[in-house]
């Protein structure tokens, strides 16, 4: 449980993040190749979908973990290991940013992300 937890207070934190990307806050540099100080109408949009899927996640996570019970064991349990997949596939595009700030940033964050959501879908 405790890893659930810590992964959800990640994704939380990650989520206010979005919110602000969507809003306009002037933080692209950290997000989405930091190509743009403020993001144009389609990164926004792909912002607030970003917070759905973080929203997605936790309730896996915290399914998985036993501390709510959404969804079978199998969908919870096979959606940790897809969500495994999705945070290791997210450190390999975070590390190669040509933002310096994306990449010092995010991939120690999503490399994090990737252990809990390992050890939550091993159980």
């Amino acid at each position: 449980m405790p890893a659930a937890i810590a992964l959800c207070v990640i994704l939380a934190v990650l989520a206010v993040f979005q919110l602000a990307l969507a809003l306009g806050a002037p933080l692209g540099r950290f997000a989405w190749g930091g190509q743009h100080r403020v993001l144009p109408a389609r990164l926004r949009i792909g912002s607030a979908v970003a917070i759905v899927i973080y929203a997605v996640i936790a309730v896996l996570a915290l399914d998985r973990a036993g501390v709510i019970d959404v969804v079978s064991d199998v969908v919870a349990t096979v959606g940790m290991w897809v969500v495994f997949g999705y945070f290791v596939l997210g450190i390999a595009t975070n590390a190669i940013s040509r933002s310096k700030p994306e990449r010092y940033t995010m991939t120690p964050v999503v490399t994090v992300l990737a252990v809990l959501s390992l050890l939550i879908a091993l159980g």
